[in-house]
């Protein structure tokens, strides 16, 4: 591990590590028995010293594997020459299980500790329970401290990863929604532009054009009548840019039967397949966004609770209506079960609201096992009539 990834308390176990280790390499030295002895703990706390500086071996399991070998080789000669070199075999455990994989360090662990009891029993100790307790039991608490200490740390890591995921999911949730306001903002504005301002301009254009017919030939307010109509006019055709440019962006690549056809593209959940009957005519903005929103929602709810595997939607054009109907051959539900929706979604009572808002109807037909059929009817305004 970098040193600079290290946290305050690793960086102080490390420490103490290292304490450990040169007072055991020191405490052997001094009661070595032969120049032997003390000439190889110098030379074990070399291999040590150059282990703990060279990067490589913190960031190379093969070369903390070649370190911990000559490590260990240094380490067997100091214990055939003095038998206090058997407690650096505590240090050389967390070593084994710190540097290398559980599947070559709890191994090395064994090793270490059979030549731990080996070695005292080499140097003439008498046999006796503590000789076989006091390597196994030091090797156990390595293990467990060590192994328990990797497991904290990996649940600590899938924790900081969750947290993370959630983090950048309330930003992506915080986008939508903003994206979302943004939207609705611009169909609010444009629907109301349409349905007052726009309608009062055309009623103002008719009655002035009304006047004028009732005024006798060459009638000097004839002339003003005429410069007012002309106004009206023109403040009319700037409320329908202004309305055309609050269009959302899946209109504006297209007419109302292309967005809806775009809806019915291959992907995630059920085929779907667009259709279109009678003569298309212009709808008002207002008639296209509210249409194209309910089935955005219908075919939304199709997706994520019908477990459909086919769905229909049909644009209709009548005599004096058009009429969306989405169908899908999906679990179905009661109707007469459904609440509103808590999560700000478009759920069948803003769906609803959306078509009684321009005058229009909304009906939904389903029952458990039998799909469901959503359908919206809005009557043509004048002059869009088929």
């Amino acid at each position: 591990m970098d040193a600079r990834t290290l946290t305050p308390a690793l960086r102080a176990l490390r420490l103490c590590l290292h304490l450990l280790m040169a007072g055991l390499l020191v405490l052997a030295a001094v009661r070595a028995r032969s120049t032997a002895g003390t000439v190889l703990a110098v030379v074990t706390g070399a291999v040590y010293a150059a282990g703990a500086w060279l990067p490589s071996v913190r960031s190379s399991q093969r070369a903390a594997a070649g370190w911990l070998a000559v490590l260990a080789l240094a380490w067997l000669a100091l214990l055939w020459a003095t038998p206090e070199a058997l407690w650096l075999a505590f240090p050389l455990y967390f070593l084994q299980l710190h540097l290398l994989p559980t599947r070559w360090s709890l191994p090395a662990v064994a090793l270490t500790a059979g030549a731990a009891i080996l070695s005292y029993v080499g140097h003439g100790a008498a046999l006796n329970p503590g000789v076989f307790i006091g390597p196994l039991l030091g090797a156990a608490v390595a293990v467990a401290t060590v192994l328990g200490y990797q497991a904290l740390y990996r649940e600590s890591e899938r924790r900081r990863r969750l947290i993370e995921e959630l983090i950048a999911t309330r930003a992506e949730l915080a986008a939508a929604e903003r994206h979302a306001g943004t939207l609705a903002e611009r169909e609010r504005l444009a629907r109301e532009i349409h349905d007052t301002l726009a309608q009062g301009l055309s009623s103002i254009q008719l009655l002035l054009r009304a006047a004028e017919r009732a005024l006798p030939a060459g009638s000097p307010a004839a002339g003003h009548i005429d410069r007012a109509r002309q106004a009206a006019q023109d403040n009319l055709a700037e409320a329908r840019r202004f309305v055309r440019a609050l269009t959302p962006p899946e209109l504006e690549r297209g007419s109302l039967a292309a967005a809806l056809e775009r809806l019915c593209e291959p992907g995630a959940g059920p085929r779907a397949r667009f259709s279109v009957s009678g003569t298309p005519v212009e709808l008002p903005t207002p008639y296209e966004v509210a249409l194209l929103r309910i089935a955005q929602s219908a075919l939304g709810n199709t997706v994520r609770h019908a477990g459909a595997s086919r769905a229909e939607i049909t644009l209709s054009f009548m005599d004096a209506s058009v009429t969306l109907d989405v169908v899908d051959d999906g679990r179905g539900f009661d109707p007469a079960s459904v609440r509103p929706s808590s999560d700000g979604g478009f759920g069948l009572p803003a769906m609803r609201s959306r078509a009684e808002s321009l005058g229009g109807t909304f009906t939904v037909e389903s029952a458990p096992g039998q799909g469901t059929a959503v359908a919206v009817s809005l009557p043509l305004p004048a002059g869009a009539s088929a």
